[in-house]
């Protein structure tokens, strides 16, 4: 570490332990912990707002972005720093947002200064929440098959179809979405179209999931009209923004995989099915599988720090993102299958005060999602046999 970096990490550690309240470094227990912003925000405290509107403020919750967008105009070092000083210190991320994880970098590559200027800063201070329109009922793993249109009206798009599985759309208040513009071309008459979810003619419905708990939509667009200046990209070009995004969201789902730290397997295993006379779990199939499991997230945590220095420095393969969605998702499942087995009896109870009204079963149905959504399990792999292992198609 350079005399210039380690002066940089004492700055930022210094920092982050005179202004991250105390309330913002325990660890995530709830929904209710978790800030995503908005118009709609609820703050859970007032430490919770304060530490969003510092980071903010700082330039923080994006802290690799450029300064004029918002964010804190550091180098990826300098960001990776910050990571890890706040991961040392036990700080909450002061925001969730797909604007951060998706719609910003796809702005950053594809989208017009004007776009930028109006769009990256309310998204890095948390003052809009925004949902991805993406998949539909008909177009799911095919998703070019889309069928959501947008008429060309002159100064305007006219926009009617559906999407499904919108996460949090009716919390949203803007929506990144995918529309036809040419029905005679399936990847080349597709555009990227950025609109209010107050815009007249928008609805949304909440889909019930098994866990009895959902962020997912059904969405609705009633003649929408969207301003031309909202189309990111060139028109019938948008399945290449699209494409782009999606690496980002793969790897922000796969960050999953290194998101337990709140789950202690071995202290739930100890909790409910007690320790033998020297400390150690009683059952020893499922200490071996503990073990097993532990072993295997930190090999992922290692990997996912190295990609993730790879992708800032631009030197990521395309496909890397697939192959770290599929992992990091596919062990989130696996933690929360020992999570189940090592909650004993009381891990199968559905509303009883003493589970937190079923809190392990719902999360544990929960993760079933995970090798769904952003892309199924099965279409990771073909793309990580065909693009990385270059092997022969079907």
């Amino acid at each position: 570490m350079s005399e210039d970096q380690a002066a940089f990490r004492a700055e930022t550690r210094a920092w982050l332990e005179a202004n991250c309240p105390p309330e913002m470094r325990e660890p995530v227990r709830s929904d209710k912990d978790v800030c995503w912003g908005g118009r709609k925000a609820r703050f859970s405290s007032a430490a919770q707002k304060h530490w969003l509107d510092i980071m903010g403020a700082r330039g923080w919750t994006v802290p690799d972005w450029p300064a004029r967008y918002g964010g804190g105009g550091l180098s990826p070092g300098q960001a990776k720093i910050v990571r890890q000083e706040m991961a040392d210190l036990g700080c909450r991320t002061p925001l969730h947002s797909f604007g951060i994880s998706m719609l910003g970098p796809a702005l950053l590559r594809y989208g017009t200064e004007e776009q930028k200027l109006e769009h990256l800063p309310r998204i890095a201070r948390g003052e809009i929440r925004w949902c991805q329109g993406y998949s539909e009922p008909n177009a799911g793993s095919d998703l070019a098959s889309l069928a959501t249109r947008a008429e060309d009206m002159g100064d305007h798009f006219l926009v009617n179809g559906q999407k499904v599985w919108t996460s949090y759309a009716d919390q949203a208040d803007w929506i990144f979405c995918l529309v036809r513009t040419d029905p005679t071309n399936k990847h080349r008459g597709i555009s990227f179209l950025l609109f209010d979810m107050e815009s007249p003619g928008v609805s949304t419905r909440p889909i019930l999931l098994i866990s009895g708990y959902s962020p997912f939509c059904e969405t609705f667009f009633d003649n929408v009209k969207v301003p031309k200046d909202q189309l990111v990209g060139e028109i019938n070009r948008g399945w290449d923004v699209a494409k782009y995004l999606l690496g980002h969201e793969r790897e922000m789902i796969s960050g999953m995989g290194t998101q337990g730290g709140a789950i202690s397997l071995s202290r739930i295993a100890l909790a409910n099915l007690g320790a033998e006379a020297d400390g150690r779990l009683a059952d020893p199939i499922l200490r071996a599988r503990i073990a097993q499991f532990d072993l295997r997230a930190e090999a992922f945590r290692a990997m996912s720090e190295r990609f993730l220095d790879e992708l800032k420095a631009g030197k990521a393969h395309p496909a890397q993102p697939s192959m770290m969605k599929y992992t990091g998702t596919e062990l989130n499942k696996q933690r929360y299958e020992l999570a189940m087995a090592a909650g004993g009896s009381t891990a199968l109870e559905w509303d009883s005060e003493e589970s937190r009204q079923g809190a392990a079963a719902r999360a544990w149905l929960r993760t079933k999602a995970n090798s769904i959504e952003g892309g199924t399990s099965e279409i990771q792999l073909n793309i990580i046999a065909k693009r990385i292992l270059t092997l022969p198609g079907a």
